[in-house]
């Protein structure tokens, strides 16, 4: 059966005290949205609807950024579940398959979650996600007789016996396109909020004699974010959750919880992380690296044997190769090391690519930028690049090369050659001390006037 997602996000979230659209609020570095469609996205759906308002233009942009296929239409006015769902109606007019409608504010739906509401809906007309609660609270209550389900009841709305139910309403539903829209045509709001409430297709579909049950699952899934605070609770949720799955894979983390994870962290076994690391969005690190203190990365991919800081930045477009080593505040952008190649102290290398086996001195730049472009910087394999030298691009130095301590490279540097670009040194007998003491009269006679 073709699946068709429709992500609701037009939310403006008041509670988040935010000029940022609530789904766009980030969780492991992504916006909470790009959670949600991940999770929908293991089903291989066909189609992809998130319906937007408060901020659609950026979240459309986000959502496109995620999945340039999907489509993005507008609830303008905000009416309620049911109508939000509605406004996805006409962009699956031809699609004939399952709709499952999902929430860009709760961003931890699993995808064998998700799979056992598919499972379900082949023996039902309608499918609803549902959870028991520690504290219900306020959520809306799913009122059931053995397995089927009769009705979902909002909060304000629920009597006392309605609101003793434990088992909650998590907002998440599936049926066939037809249906849902179907039902959602037949809804009102004649209720507390005088909204078109979503969850009124399940009483809906119960007096058509349409068969409608609840597939249950960890509340942790059902975490829905709506205040600063909560985004606070699902950060280190994720992030717990994201450490456990790691070290359960075979990778090594000294002190778990200092370590930072992204959403799309891929990080291989036996794979060494020492504290305080932060992994931002597109990272990929081989098994056998080894990741050091305090070091920052994102964007970049990391290959088997590695060793990046401590204290460095690998920056998106960073490309090590096998056996590289990255050490202490050292900088790599857009610049691919290939193997054995080494950068153990106090550089920058941007826009370049590194040989084999090239040593990299300490203060290197690669002086990349001109102000309006960039250029890129060549260095051969098995060169040696001195300390503190300045490689103004476009440059290239060759295999076997040698650049001097200090220089300022202009020019491209052949094959086994030294490159010296220099002053030449003007050393002045005595004049260290007399100067000292000049500068040092001059500071004792302003200090005098000053009194």
């Amino acid at each position: 059966m073709s699946i068709a997602l429709v992500i609701l996000a037009a939310g403006k979230g008041t509670r988040m005290d935010s000029d940022l659209p609530k789904v766009l609020h980030k969780i492991g570095g992504a916006p909470m949205l790009h959670h949600a469609m991940q999770a929908g996205a293991s089903l291989e759906p066909e189609r992809c609807i998130v319906v937007a308002g408060h901020g659609a233009e950026a979240v459309t942009k986000a959502a496109r950024d995620y999945d340039p296929d999907c489509e993005v239409v507008i609830q303008s006015e905000q009416k309620g579940t049911g109508h939000a769902v509605a406004q996805a109606e006409a962009a699956l007019a031809d699609f004939d398959g399952d709709v499952i409608v999902l929430y860009g504010d709760t961003p931890f739906i699993s995808h064998e979650t998700l799979e056992a509401m598919a499972e379900a809906r082949g023996r039902s007309d309608v499918v609803v996600l549902g959870f028991e609660a520690a504290d219900p609270g306020r959520y809306g209550r799913l009122v059931t007789n053995g397995d089927h389900l009769e009705k979902i009841v909002e909060f304000k709305d629920a009597t006392e016996a309605e609101r003793a139910i434990t088992l909650c309403n998590s907002g998440v539903l599936s049926a066939d396109r037809a249906t849902l829209f179907g039902l959602i045509g037949k809804t009102g709001n004649d209720n507390a909020s005088g909204e078109y409430y979503l969850t009124d297709i399940v009483a809906l579909a119960r007096a058509e004699n349409l068969s409608a049950t609840a597939v249950t699952c960890a509340e942790a899934e059902t975490l829905g974010i709506n205040s600063r605070a909560e985004l606070a609770e699902a950060e280190a949720a994720f992030q717990a959750r994201a450490r456990a799955v790691l070290i359960g894979d075979g990778v090594m983390m000294q002190a778990p919880d200092t370590v930072f994870l992204s959403f799309d962290s891929v990080i291989g076994r036996d794979t060494e992380i020492e504290p305080n690391v932060v992994f931002g969005p597109g990272v990929t690190v081989e098994s056998g690296a080894h990741i050091r203190a305090f070091s920052h990365l994102e964007g970049a991919h990391v290959s088997r044997g590695a060793v990046v800081g401590p204290y460095a930045r690998l920056r998106p477009g960073a490309e090590l190769a096998e056996d590289v080593h990255v050490g202490n505040f050292v900088e790599i952008k857009n610049a691919s090391l290939a193997e054995g190649a080494k950068a153990n102290h106090l550089s920058y290398l941007g826009d370049a690519e590194i040989g084999a086996g090239a040593n990299i001195g300490a203060g290197t730049i690669t002086c990349n930028y001109d102000g309006v472009f960039k250029h890129k910087t060549s260095i051969g394999a098995g060169a040696f690049i001195g300390s503190n030298t300045m490689l103004v691009a476009p440059v290239s130095v060759g295999d076997a090369a040698l650049t001097g301590s200090g220089s300022v490279i202009t020019e491209n540097v052949p094959d086994g050659a030294l490159a010296l670009a220099r002053a030449r040194q003007d050393t002045k007998p005595g004049y260290g001390k007399r100067l000292m003491e000049m500068l040092r009269a001059k500071k004792r006679k302003l200090q005098e006037g000053a009194r």
